[in-house]
């Protein structure tokens, strides 16, 4: 007779569970972390201009054996309904990570969307003034392409962007998360 009981246990908690299984979550609020990373090799590189290349390559080859390839940067999206709020996480400058400090590997802005009043207010960074920019959102011409990725657990669907006629954006998306934010002002 137990053994009755916990089979018929057992068989409505996977028909329970299955039939969670079949309904899509909607994502409406919630955090994500982005994570930028930038080619400080390539960038360093970059800088030292043509004229002093020779004297400035022994300074580029110690910073290759002192310091990493690459930077990571983080930020953070939180998102409700129709608002977002999108604030960098601080880089901590230690020795080993001494270019971090430069304002121009940084993400300084915090950016509040507003999406039902179409606008935005971005505290800026500049120097060593703070501004805060209100403006409208800027629109964004997108085309949906047929590519694909798996992100956090997301099927997500690519998307190539226009802004301000020369920025070009690629985002990916799933509809599962309902907000329609992403990073920064985009």
């Amino acid at each position: 007779m137990m053994k009755r009981y916990i089979f018929m246990l057992i068989v409505l908690l996977m028909t329970t569970l299955a039939g969670m299984a079949q309904h899509a979550r909607f994502v409406s609020e919630g955090i994500i972390e982005f994570e930028k990373k930038i080619n400080m090799y390539a960038k360093v590189k970059k800088s030292i201009d043509k004229e002093n290349e020779a004297y400035m390559s022994k300074y580029y080859d110690q910073f290759v054996k002192t310091q990493p390839q690459f930077m990571t940067v983080k930020s953070n999206l939180i998102f409700a309904a129709d608002k977002s709020l999108y604030t960098p996480i601080p880089v901590t400058v230690t020795a080993q990570n001494s270019m971090y400090g430069d304002p121009n590997n940084n993400q300084p802005n915090v950016v509040f969307t507003d999406f039902s009043t179409r606008s935005s207010s971005i505290q800026k960074k500049v120097f060593e003034e703070t501004y805060l920019i209100k403006d409208s959102i800027r629109p964004i011409t997108w085309k949906l392409t047929g590519e694909t990725r798996e992100i956090a657990g997301y099927q997500c669907r690519r998307a190539n962007g226009l802004m301000l006629d020369s920025i070009y954006v690629v985002a990916f998306y799933t509809d599962e998360i309902t907000v329609s934010g992403g990073p920064e002002s985009f």
